[in-house]
């Protein structure tokens, strides 16, 4: 790796944390714009495109393998222009190219590799590829060299490929949707989806690696309040009980892990992001508010309390994420071996904590280590089996959690992405004004409205629209459709909490920019990026509901609420159109649009 001392390539300048890790490499590196685009033409080069996030674990993989090796570094710098983008600072820019590699490939993730011709079209897309070729993967050097040889022999067949990919992108954009009826049968049909996929046995949907989908518990909580179907809540309660039990909860410091590699949400991919322990944090709260279970919200406090303690900024605002490595290795910061719980707890209690938490000499991680969970065991069965008292079991597990805390702390910390995003600060804001309201604690409250000045003091810029990205006293980017309508979510949210006619013509404004800046009149939709935006090979709509939801489906939702706050009904109108527009792929595919189905959950509601 290289050192402060060495060299910088043109990353230097930026302000993500993701590209400034790439500052040293000996990869002539330019950050997305104008400068890289224009050496690309002159030179006459195909651009090689890097997408990833600060605390991605395969992305330190691939740079250490090869943006940090000189064969590599000599291969890029001299046939290509190299170009790095933060996906959580760019998300317009990740959107365009995975769709292109979900197209080229059939699947996507990052880090994503895209070469692009000097116009900024896709020919070329995979995502990890290791220095040289193994596990069926062809080698990074090996692409190198046979796009070369292509470029310099056989340039039209690559040209045609681009305009081939581009148009197929363009086609699937512009699609004619399925028509169906918008009526309350989607919702019943998005339930039978979510109950056929349901796994009874260990919580979640589908099988590994699993992914928590708050929205899916979301639709569900939902549903269960107009229906009263009793699966529907035994669904949630089992998936949140699961989840929490699993290793991708963090039982000494608290907070979720991204997802689980494994369907009993025992190993975690470590890294945690703040969009997730908001939206899992909203969850549970949903869930205390409906079943009255002071557990969901002692839960809820956990997460909000990570957030606050690790996550936080001073003045209000919140950072991004965790990283899933330290120095010592990927997870190793939040895994205990027994010889280490022996040292920080002795022997007895030792003992106790490892037989609860699942802690072996074996371990069930690497290197004989040990990811803490409870899956299998309930507090019930084991205060019997140690003779004790439930309540004293949990005095004496929470004892040794504390010590496990300090002694941790000691450890090297995960690196932590420190870049304010307006999108997942809205999310957090969002998570603390319903922890307001459900604990009935104003602290919440106030960290809600503290957070949300935050963004609109330091994320607008001068002609007062919105941006995305914020760090070191500098904000960029413009905000595309989800910053606008996860902020419009929070802004409800907090007007829920505590009504002011300011925040409701804050929410009603930022209603009405996003209207103006996204609204797709022939699609009945928003597009992500504004009218005012970048223009990329193809100008993006999106509608699934991935790891977060989407902004199409948050605006449907939240311009429901915002028409019952207001008394305005143009901006229920727009909803309905957005959910006549998607009635048939509703009913096509549900489980693809569970936040979508929410909003038609309150669009039906709002209407009794």
């Amino acid at each position: 790796m290289k050192n402060a001392n060495q060299a910088v390539n043109h990353l230097s300048g930026e302000k993500s944390p993701y590209l400034l890790q790439h500052v040293h490499n000996p990869v002539d590196w330019y950050p997305w714009g104008e400068s890289a685009f224009a050496k690309a033409k002159t030179e006459d080069k195909p651009i090689f495109l890097s997408i990833g996030y600060s605390t991605c674990h395969w992305c330190h993989v691939m740079a250490h393998e090869s943006f940090e090796d000189e064969t590599v570094a000599a291969a890029l710098n001299a046939g290509f222009v190299s170009v790095k983008v933060d996906r959580e600072e760019r998300p317009d820019i990740d959107n365009v190219y995975m769709a292109a590699c979900q197209a080229a490939t059939g699947s996507g993730g990052w880090p994503m590799t895209i070469i692009l011709t000097p116009d900024g079209k896709p020919f070329y897309a995979a995502t990890y590829l290791p220095k040289s070729g193994k596990w069926g993967r062809p080698g990074l050097l090996q692409v190198l060299e046979s796009v070369q040889k292509k470029w310099r022999g056989k340039r039209q067949e690559l040209l045609a490929y681009a305009e081939k990919l581009i148009s197929f992108i363009q086609a699937a954009q512009a699609r004619q949707l399925p028509v169906a009826p918008l009526t309350a049968e989607i919702l019943q049909q998005g339930f039978n989806q979510l109950e056929k996929t349901f796994d009874a046995k260990h919580g979640g949907f589908g099988k590994a690696p699993k992914f928590p989908t708050p929205h899916n518990m979301l639709f569900l909580l939902q549903y269960y309040r107009r229906q009263q179907t009793p699966t529907a809540l035994v669904m949630v309660r089992n998936t949140l009980d699961s989840m929490h039990a699993g290793g991708i909860y963090d039982h000494v410091g608290y907070g979720f892990s991204r997802y689980s590699v494994d369907e009993k949400w025992i190993v975690p991919h470590f890294e945690k992001m703040l969009y997730d322990n908001a939206l899992l944090a909203y969850t549970y709260l949903e869930a205390a508010e409906l079943t009255g279970e002071r557990e969901f919200g002692r839960l809820a406090e956990e997460i909000i309390g990570y957030v606050l303690r690790d996550l936080a900024g001073p003045d209000g605002e919140f950072y991004s994420a965790e990283d899933a490595d330290s120095e010592a290795g990927e997870g190793r910061y939040y895994t205990w071996t027994m010889s280490e719980l022996a040292e920080v707890l002795g022997t007895e209690k030792a003992a106790l904590f490892a037989g609860y938490y699942n802690v072996t000499d074996k371990g069930n991680f690497e290197h004989g280590t040990n990811v803490l969970h409870t899956v299998s065991i309930s507090s019930a069965d084991y205060a019997a089996k140690t003779k004790r008292s439930e309540r004293e079991l949990a005095a004496q597990l929470e004892e040794c959690r504390k010590k496990l805390f300090v002694r941790r702390n000691k450890r090297q910390r995960p690196f932590r992405d420190d870049k304010v995003l307006t999108a997942w600060n809205a999310l957090m804001a969002v998570a603390l004004a319903k922890a307001s309201k459900v604990l009935d604690r104003a602290v919440y409250r106030v960290a809600a409205e503290k957070c949300l000045a935050f963004v609109e003091k330091n994320l607008r810029n001068s002609h007062g629209r919105l941006l995305a990205a914020y760090r070191g006293g500098e904000a960029r980017h413009l905000g595309c459709i989800d910053d606008y309508a996860f902020l419009l979510w929070a802004r409800l949210e907090l007007q829920a909490v505590s009504p002011s006619d300011e925040n409701l013509s804050l929410a009603i404004k930022l209603a009405e920019e996003m209207l103006r800046l996204f609204w797709d009149e022939t699609g009945n939709g928003f597009y992500f990026t504004g009218s005012d935006a970048e223009v990329l090979p193809v100008r993006m709509r999106e509608w699934v509901d991935a790891a977060i939801p989407c902004g199409n489906s948050v605006a449907a939702r939240m311009l429901v609420r915002l028409s019952q706050y207001s008394g305005e009904p143009r901006y229920r109108e727009h909803s309905r159109l957005m959910l006549t527009n998607m009635a048939g792929e509703l009913n096509r595919s549900p489980l693809a649009y569970t936040f979508l189905l929410s909003a038609c959950g309150e669009y039906f509601a709002t209407a009794d």
